[in-house]
């Protein structure tokens, strides 16, 4: 129940792939759910964005994410991506552990989740577009890949002029 720092870009703790969660972990999960929440939300209050985010950004190195969509917090307990649409979207993908720059990445339009939920209960979803963009870039985290390992080339880059702060005087 605590806001945590976030881990940035070049932190070798992203690029590490995470642990399953076991059921016997399950009670001890509380507090990490807690944490993304805060965490998430306090992003969120701060630069006005922040959709989801991955246990590894605050340094948990479990297979964890916690979404905040549409006022409907999800804890997805070691999620799994399968029926990747061959259908491809450009998009300009944007990251808490980078916030201020943007990436031009591949992704699936569509995909399914499954994942455990908080009462280990198999569950799955069907993602399309913007979830879906999202679920893929939360999952790549689990798996130690950042946005920036998948830009489409060296100029896929971009400045995010919201988050960026102006200049200063």
């Amino acid at each position: 129940m605590a806001v945590r720092q976030i881990l940035l870009l070049g932190n070798p703790l992203l690029y590490e792939k995470c642990a399953a969660v076991k059921k016997e972990e399950l009670a001890g999960l509380a507090e990490v759910d807690n944490d993304l929440h805060d965490t998430l939300l306090e992003f969120r209050r701060r630069n006005g964005s922040g959709r989801a985010l991955a246990a590894p950004q605050i340094g948990v190195n479990k297979r964890l994410v916690y979404m905040h969509v549409d006022n409907n917090p999800v804890l997805f307990i070691n999620p799994e991506l399968d029926r990747l649409s061959p259908e491809m979207m450009e998009v300009w993908d944007d990251c808490l552990s980078f916030p201020g720059l943007l990436v031009r990445v591949r992704r699936h339009r569509s995909c399914r989740i499954s994942y455990r939920d908080r009462e280990w209960n198999l569950r799955e979803m069907l993602l399309e577009d913007d979830l879906s963009e999202l679920l893929q870039h939360e999952c790549d985290h689990l798996d130690g890949i950042l946005a920036v390992e998948k830009a489409i080339d060296g100029k896929a880059f971009s400045m995010d002029p919201v988050t960026v702060p102006g200049p200063v005087g």
